[in-house]
This record gives structure tokens, sequence and C-alpha cells, in this order.
């Protein structure tokens, strides 16, 4: 094999394992899948290790392949963004891509401020954002279909990393005119007998909120489970439960609908940050955008005990 080819045999190669099918790594070298199919001979021919074998539909690594794919991904991916390397060391950034995975609430409450942020310092950069969950992401990451993702975790697989970078309060919300409401001081024996409305069970806040309870030997009730904070908030303003979710969700125009008691000395304390392969490369576009992630951009805010005036967090 000619030194000059070892590089597109080898992104040949790296695709088909990340995407899974010879059409699919075809597609995105925009080459055709006899030529993607010969890269990979002559690959294997060199290396004397057959590096795939399928399984119906899709194309499996071997353990010669899952040893090349980690000894070449680095290498392949640090080539392909050269020019993006030089550029950024003379101080440009005005092309490019960068993918973030992220779940509903992350997206809609977290990365507005940053993503607009970042657009303004970097127009000509194009964000993807997808909107993914637990396993997904995760898989998302593995796969390298995406740079990066935001969002909390409690449990870190050996092989993902996780940086906290911002932290917000568990906060008690119910309807305005719920009977927690006209409580002052609460106890979490107070919270215990009301019906809960949570996300699923695989999620987070469900996690957490279940072994608080268990700590404190004391039975609790879901009678919903919904996905996304905007739904929760929506059916606990109409008096269907009460929940306890994350300070960062609640807006000045929950003031009128929702009352919110601070709940932090029983509940921890969520933290959000960047989470990412061990030993994933990152483009320059998108350690530019972690760059940009600074607590301050999102301080804690004073979450105080309400009553019937019901003061929200922003």
């Amino acid at each position: 094999m000619y030194k000059g080819n070892l590089l597109k045999h080898l992104r040949a190669f790296c695709q088909t394992a990340r995407l899974g099918s010879v059409s699919a790594a075809a597609d995105a070298l925009y080459l055709s899948q006899p030529s993607i199919s010969q890269q990979i001979r002559q690959l294997e021919d060199e290396l004397g290790q057959q590096l795939f074998e399928r399984r119906g539909p899709r194309m499996q690594l071997t353990p010669a392949g899952r040893t090349l794919l980690e000894l070449a991904r680095p290498l392949v991916d640090r080539l392909d963004a050269l020019p993006d390397e030089f550029a950024r060391a003379f101080g440009r950034m005005d092309s490019g891509e960068v993918r973030i995975a992220a779940g509903e609430s992350t997206i809609l409450h977290l990365l507005p401020s940053l993503v607009q942020r970042f657009r303004q310092r970097h127009p000509g950069i194009y964000v993807q954002l997808h909107n993914v969950t637990g396993a997904d992401g995760l898989g998302m990451l593995r796969s390298d279909r995406v740079d990066f993702a935001v969002g909390s975790m409690i449990e870190v697989p050996d092989d993902i990393s996780y940086r906290p970078i911002y932290s917000f309060r568990p906060v008690l919300i119910a309807a305005r005119d719920h009977p927690l409401a006209r409580r002052g001081k609460l106890t979490l024996a107070d919270i215990s007998p009301h019906g809960l409305i949570l996300p699923p069970k695989r999620l987070t806040t469900y996690t957490l909120i279940d072994r608080v309870f268990q700590k404190h030997r004391l039975p609790f009730r879901v009678t919903m489970e919904v996905g996304g904070w905007e739904v929760i908030k929506r059916y606990v303003a109409r008096g269907l439960g009460v929940s306890i979710v994350t300070s960062i969700c609640l807006t000045e125009a929950d003031r009128d609908q929702l009352i919110t008691h601070d709940v932090s000395q029983w509940f921890p304390k969520r933290t959000y940050g960047v989470v990412m392969r061990k030993g994933a490369y990152l483009t320059p576009q998108a350690r530019r955008f972690i760059e940009l992630m600074s607590p301050e951009l999102f301080p804690e805010p004073a979450v105080g005990q309400a009553t019937g005036s019901g003061g929200a967090d922003a």
C-alpha cells in the first residue's frame, strides 16, 4: 500500500466503524460503495487482519478492528481538523460546525443563552443540537456523532468524562391553591403524602428523588410520569400533583400559576456540565463553545420559602 493512500484507507475504515455500514460511509465521504469496500480490503491485506464482520445489516468490528479504531481515530480526526487548527492558531474561527447532544430541558433552559453568545462571536459556525436523553446521548458520544453533550449526570461510565460547570437548587413546585401553598416551613414528611409528577424512571430526576425518600425512610407516591419540565409545570399548575424540579426551569412567567419551596436541605443541588467520550478529539469549534460556558452566565438564583405570594426562580 502506498503511504499516501493510508490516510484515505483509514478514513474509510473509521467512517464505516462509526456509521456501521459501507453505504453510509460512502455517503459521508462522497465516494462509491465499491471504493469504500476496496479501501477496507486493502487495509486488511496490508495489516493481515480481518477488521469487520457482517451481522445482519450492520458491519461489526472484530477485536483487531477495535484495536485499529482506537489507534486510528485520533490520527484521522487530527489530520481532518488541521485546516481549522491552523486557522485557529491565527485567530480565525469563521467556518465549521459544532454538534451538541442535550435533553429537552437543557435545550430549552440552559443552551439558548450559550448558543446566542456563541453565534454572536462566531456567526460562520453551524450549530447542530440533538434532542436526546440518557443512553441515546451516550450512544451518540460513543459513535462520535456529536462533539460533546451538555447535561447532568449522577453515575459516570468508565469511558465517559463529566465536567460540572453550573449548579442549581432543587425546588418543590405546586399550584397556588394546593394545600402545600398555605404552609410556611415544609418538612419532607409534609411532601410525602402528596402525589408527585415526575420525569420517567430512567432519568436523573426520578433517581435522585427516589434515593432521598428511601434515605429518610419515607414513602412517596408518583401519580404521573411525563417527559420535560415544561409539561410537568403545566400539569402541576392544573393541580394534578406537585413536583421537584431544578430552579433553572422556573421563569417569571411561572409566578402567576406556581408557588415554590426551596428543598435543598433534603435534595442535592443539580450540576450541569460537559459530557464527553474519554479520548475524544475536540474540534477547535467545539473547544471554543466549551470555553464560553462560564458559570457567571447562569448564577445561582435566590430561592426563598414561598407562601401564597409564590416567588419563582429565574
